[in-house]
Parts: C-alpha cells; sequence; structure tokens
C-alpha cells in the first residue's frame, strides 16, 4: 500500500513567523501533535510539534505569544513520498523516532502519515508496531 493511500490530505500548516501560542491554538483545534511549517509559497521550512511547544517554549520560560514558530521549530523534517511505500515510511519513523512525517512532493506538503494511521490498516500492524517501539526508544543518556 502507497503512503498516498493511508495520508491525511487536510493538513494544517503553520507560517515561519506565526507566534507559537497561534500554532498550540491551531493544534488543540484540530486534534493533532504536530504541524508542519511552510512558505506563503508552500514550501516545508520545518515541523512544529507539542513537543516544541512544551520543550523548547515552555520550559524555556518563552512567551509563546511573542514567540515566533521559526525560533523553536525542527529544521531538519524527515519526510516522505506520497508513492512510498507504507512500510519505507514505518523505517523512517523507526530511524528518526518521529510518530508523524510529513508526506512531500517537489517541497511542497501534501498530507501527513502518522503511526496511527498505519495502526488502523490491519495490513500493517507489524510495521506499525515495530516502528512505535523503535520511536519509543530512549535515546542514550536521556532519562
Amino acid at each position: 500500500m502507497l503512503v498516498s493511500e493511508l495520508m491525511s490530505r487536510s493538513t494544517v500548516t503553520v507560517f515561519p513567523e506565526d507566534t507559537v501560542a497561534c500554532a498550540a491554538r491551531l493544534m488543540d483545534h484540530h486534534g493533532v501533535g504536530a504541524l508542519p511549517v511552510c512558505t506563503q509559497q508552500g514550501k516545508l521550512k520545518g515541523i512544529i510539534t507539542d513537543r516544541d511547544i512544551a520543550v523548547r517554549c515552555v520550559a524555556a520560560d518563552f512567551d509563546a505569544d511573542k514567540t515566533a514558530v521559526r525560533e523553536i521549530m525542527s529544521r531538519h523534517v524527515v519526510t516522505v513520498p506520497p508513492q512510498a511505500d507504507v512500510r519505507e515510511a514505518a523505517l523512517y519513523m523507526a530511524q528518526a523516532q518521529a510518530r508523524r512525517l510529513p508526506v512531500v512532493e517537489d517541497g511542497r506538503v501534501l498530507g501527513m502519515i502518522s503511526i496511527g494511521d498505519m495502526a488502523r490498516t490491519q495490513s500493517y500492524d507489524m510495521e506499525a508496531s515495530k516502528a512505535l517501539a523503535e520511536i519509543s526508544q530512549p535515546e542514550p543518556g536521556r532519562y
């Protein structure tokens, strides 16, 4: 099965100049834990996650209403093309220890694929389980 068959297409994005508070409200409203950060032209520049907000903004005592997304976003984003096999996406997730990946073609975000998307498809229970197990392994020296 291809990533394009499982991915969420209604992906909400933010701009680098948006505030962290705006990103957090969008995550809450849409029930997501990550937002791709894109330019006005739709090119992917990074990703902001709920963890980025908690660790890089709140724990660092930054004001979410005054901090721009570009200041705390993750710039090095692992992506997957829509024509990739879902098993390949699971491998990327495991290697990057990421629960979700932007689906990108020609630098533009087409959607997102998550562990949950894979878990809801019985054909990929094992891939999703394996990826989740690898993602959940703590980094050496942490915790």
